[in-house]
């Protein structure tokens, strides 16, 4: 009998959709990259998401967020992304986290509770501290580079973070890395080197850390990207 898995258990297995169904992923930033990696992780078929992020969603968000239209502008991207999972697979277990991840709150999440967990939120500090949070929990951790300022979706890589080259994020990460003794960091990355945006947006084109440019094209394929290598490490296909 053909169920909305069937397709997958074709390529899979059988066995393999049983595994998803049983795991738990954790997507930290619900946005343009981790609105990709959940909408793919729920129609693959995983049986749990925890989402955390704190942000509502915004009209700028429409050009790039799979979350984002104008019927949802205003509501918490969790709660969004939450709904959507639901629809797409009502027997998810799905909990949401409407809190950006920071020392201050590091405490709230159990990593070891967890068989991926997915970081796909941009500020440094945060992805250091949710790589050293799964790792100390011995469970996988997959992170998002730059997607800023970009255009070629087919730039994208998924390799170590010590293998990687050309984005300036990566290279930030691999050095706060060292420091800190981590030996090893799957991530995904672009190879192409960041855009200066055109325009600017009013008040804010001189602030120190200007608001990059984005398209729908980019981080839409940097999120599948993610989810495929944590779909393809959930099965053992990596």
């Amino acid at each position: 009998m053909e169920t909305q898995l069937s397709r997958t258990a074709y390529l899979l297995g059988e066995a393999a959709v049983e595994r998803l169904r049983r795991c738990r992923v954790a997507v930290f930033g619900i946005g343009g990259v981790g609105g990709y990696a959940v909408e793919a992780l729920a129609r693959s078929g995983v049986g749990a998401l925890d989402l955390i992020d704190s942000d509502r969603v915004s009209l700028s968000n429409i050009n790039r967020q799979i979350i984002a239209l104008h019927s949802t502008v205003g509501q918490y991207k969790v709660d969004v992304a939450a709904q959507r999972v639901r629809d797409i697979n009502p027997e998810a277990q799905v909990r949401t986290y409407r809190c950006f991840y920071l020392p201050e709150t590091a405490a709230q999440f159990d990593f070891s509770q967890y068989d991926y967990v997915i970081d796909a939120i941009d500020t440094v500090k945060g992805k250091i501290g949710i790589v050293l949070q799964a790792k100390e929990a011995g469970v996988p951790v997959i992170s998002a580079m730059g997607a800023g300022n970009k255009l070629d979706p087919t730039a994208f890589r998924a390799a170590d973070i010590y293998e990687t080259r050309v984005c300036p994020l990566a290279r930030v990460m691999r050095a706060e890395l060292r420091k800190r003794g981590v030996r090893s960091l799957r991530v995904v990355y672009s190879e192409e080197l960041p855009r200066t945006p055109k325009t600017t947006v009013p008040g804010k084109g001189t602030a120190k850390r200007p608001v990059p440019g984005s398209c729908a094209f980019v981080p839409s394929a940097m999120g599948l990207v993610l989810a495929g290598e944590v779909i393809r490490a959930l099965c053992g296909e990596n």
